[in-house]
């Protein structure tokens, strides 16, 4: 496909997806661009980024550091400066890497990983934001903070100045209807925020539940299929 090809392909199935953001926004009595696009860029190549960008998009989102890094690098080096959020489950050998070129870590989900990050992001121009990911379902083995850990990673990203709380993200467990999984985040977002004011950015909702995620209070929805088309083989 040529890059005329893709870019066109890209623009239609960009201004389906704002259209079924803005529809859900204004469905929820919300505002119509309450709810802000991460396009999840994760397994396609840079030229995608770069051909987004141009389209407007502002935000994407990567899972795998191997794969990130030197994608930014690439679409940084071509003129596009997208904000770039970590989405993916993170190790704490790979937070120096990630606190290079991400501006978001949406995946914090231990103290241990709070405090590799700070150390890693001291010396960057501005503070690395940080959202916890938390478990809907308080079940360990689906991955994200369960119970109080999440006001302990919470109090520690908040004392630490390379550091910025952003908010909660989210996956919906699978055996869960959406709308329970983003009210249940919902009461989370609203503790957080009343323990740190300003902590209200809430990433939840992919491709299948927007527009639950978005009647819920979701401030990012992170979107990849519907975007960019059936994701390759992971390798």
């Amino acid at each position: 496909m040529t890059d005329v090809a893709r870019r066109d392909q890209l623009a239609a199935s960009l201004a389906e997806v704002r259209e079924r953001i803005a529809r859900a926004c204004v469905a929820a009595g919300r505002p119509v661009d309450a709810a802000r696009l991460t396009a999840v860029t994760k397994t396609y190549p840079a030229s995608d980024v770069i051909l987004l960008a141009g389209l407007g998009v502002t935000d994407v989102g990567e899972s795998r550091d191997q794969e990130a890094e030197p994608k930014a690098a690439a679409a940084r080096a071509a003129g596009a400066a997208p904000r770039w959020h970590f989405i993916g489950q993170l190790q704490r050998n790979k937070a120096r890497s990630v606190a290079g070129y991400a501006d978001v870590v949406e995946s914090v989900d231990s103290v241990r990983l709070a405090t590799a990050l700070e150390r890693a992001a001291v010396d960057r121009p501005a503070p690395l934001e940080v959202l916890i990911q938390v478990s809907i379902d308080d079940d360990p083995a689906r991955g994200g903070a369960a119970g109080d850990e999440l006001w302990r990673i919470s109090d520690v990203v908040a004392a630490a100045p390379a550091l910025l709380l952003g908010g909660l993200m989210a996956v919906a467990p699978r055996d869960w209807e959406p709308d329970r999984a983003f009210e249940r985040l919902a009461v989370l977002s609203a503790g957080l925020a009343e323990r740190h004011p300003g902590a209200t950015t809430i990433s939840a909702g992919m491709s299948g539940d927007l527009e639950a995620a978005v009647r819920h209070g979701a401030t990012h929805v992170r979107i990849g299929t519907s975007l960019l088309g059936m994701r390759n083989t992971l390798r």
